[in-house]
């Protein structure tokens, strides 16, 4: 089979796959079935829905293949929303938010610091599509609240992003209003699709595909039980920093490195045809989510939110220099009504370590997960990202005395 033709079958499977990214949840294996080791208890789904209320929705675009067209093409990319509350809610929830490395955008993130407070979905999606995003959740935000305060306190919405211009045409700005509400549509608790979907249809890890992973911890501690959920959008990293269960695995799988199609024109060796044709520097960027029940103030959360740096340090980031790392943390535990003006009691645990530590364990395994649930794609030009091999994944991790049989 010639190298053209089987990039062509390759764009041709990720198309279908893409139409039906819950049937691909539940084929791919997640790290846990691979045998790969991790700290911690999991809750029922291992998914950021563990934490009541919170729903999350894809809306994921794969259009096309061959060379690329600004404005026509190939597409991929799309858009991930996550609700803490739920579609229905009109209340908001405390917050906190950490910049690790702020080569990157979170909207409303000056709104949130003076208020301490989150009102209305989180949106992942690529960095060029920002503003259509944050306009489309204003109009879907307008058609679906009656409460007039509930809809000012949405006046400005929280979209974070990350890069996937080696795959997608993202100058093309493809994702739409309509593809917006398809993500806001289609938020739901329980079981959350991974790998290449919504927001982290485009990305890449480690020189690997990468994009969207998910996992929980449950905590117990004297003041009570508390579940931690984290959601991840991973698009960083280079293939020899990568380390799973602290083994360098990036060090042990050299080959399967991303490869330019005959499409790219030898402008893309410039910086400036770099930036045309869909070429990234080094660094790329990750965005994470936590989610909690236990009653948390404010600046506990912003404290939460700067524990996924260590979870990106285990897996052999350096957090490089044009890296966009922003994390926000929020607690379902009080909800907030916007503008009301009576005084409340709140309340707040202040044993934080194992809520600390429960978001370091599952941002971890959400970002190993986002790699072992990604498949192959074949993008602009024919660029190709390889996905994780699962089996040489395993043969890594036995020679080094890390495999463990999952529990069957």
């Amino acid at each position: 089979m010639t190298t053209r033709l089987l990039r062509g079958v390759l764009a041709l499977a990720v198309a279908s796959i893409a139409a039906a990214p819950a049937r691909r949840s539940a084929a791919r294996p997640r790290a846990r079935d691979l045998g790969v080791p991790f700290d911690g208890v999991p809750g029922p789904h291992n998914a950021i829905t563990d934490v009541a209320g919170v729903q999350v929705g894809h809306a994921t675009l794969v259009r096309g293949t061959g060379p690329l067209t600004v404005g026509a093409g190939p597409v991929r990319t799309g858009v991930t929303a996550v609700f803490p509350l739920g579609r229905a809610a009109t209340a908001g929830v405390a917050v906190g938010w950490f910049a690790f490395n702020g080569i990157g955008e979170l909207t409303g993130a000056h709104v949130m610091r003076e208020l301490g407070a989150l009102y209305g979905p989180v949106v992942l999606t690529n960095t060029l599509s920002v503003g259509t995003v944050q306009a489309a959740v204003v109009d879907w935000n307008r058609r679906h609240l009656d409460d007039t305060m509930a809809l000012y306190a949405r006046s400005i919405p929280v979209v974070t992003e990350t890069w996937d211009g080696f795959l997608n045409d993202i100058y093309g700005q493809h994702v739409t209003a309509a593809d917006v509400d398809r993500a806001l549509d289609a938020a739901r608790g329980g079981p959350v699709a991974e790998g290449n979907v919504g927001g982290g249809t485009g990305m890449r890890a480690f020189d690997f595909k990468g994009g969207i992973g998910t996992a929980s911890r449950r905590v117990t501690s004297g003041q009570g039980r508390f579940t931690v959920g984290v959601l991840v959008q991973a698009n960083y990293g280079r293939r020899a920093q990568l380390r799973i269960a602290g083994v360098p695995v990036g060090q042990e799988i050299v080959d399967l490195l991303p490869e330019r199609g005959a499409g790219a024109d030898a402008g893309a060796a410039t910086p400036a045809g770099a930036k045309r044709r869909g070429g990234q520097p080094d660094g790329h960027s990750a965005v994470v989510l936590v989610a909690t029940d236990a009653p948390l103030l404010p600046g506990q959360l912003e404290r939460v939110a700067r524990r996924p740096a260590l979870a990106l340090g285990r897996t052999g980031s350096v957090g490089m220099d044009g890296s966009g790392d922003i994390f926000l943390a929020f607690s379902t535990a009080a909800p907030l009504r916007f503008g009301d003006p009576s005084r409340r009691r709140l309340e707040a645990v202040t044993d934080l370590n194992p809520l600390f530590a429960a978001t370091v364990q599952a941002t971890e395994e959400a970002i190993v997960n986002a790699l072992v649930a990604a498949e192959t794609m074949v993008g602009i030009d024919g660029h190709v990202v390889h996905a994780l091999p699962h089996d040489r994944l395993r043969e890594v991790l036995a020679r080094h005395g890390r495999l463990v049989e999952p529990a069957r």
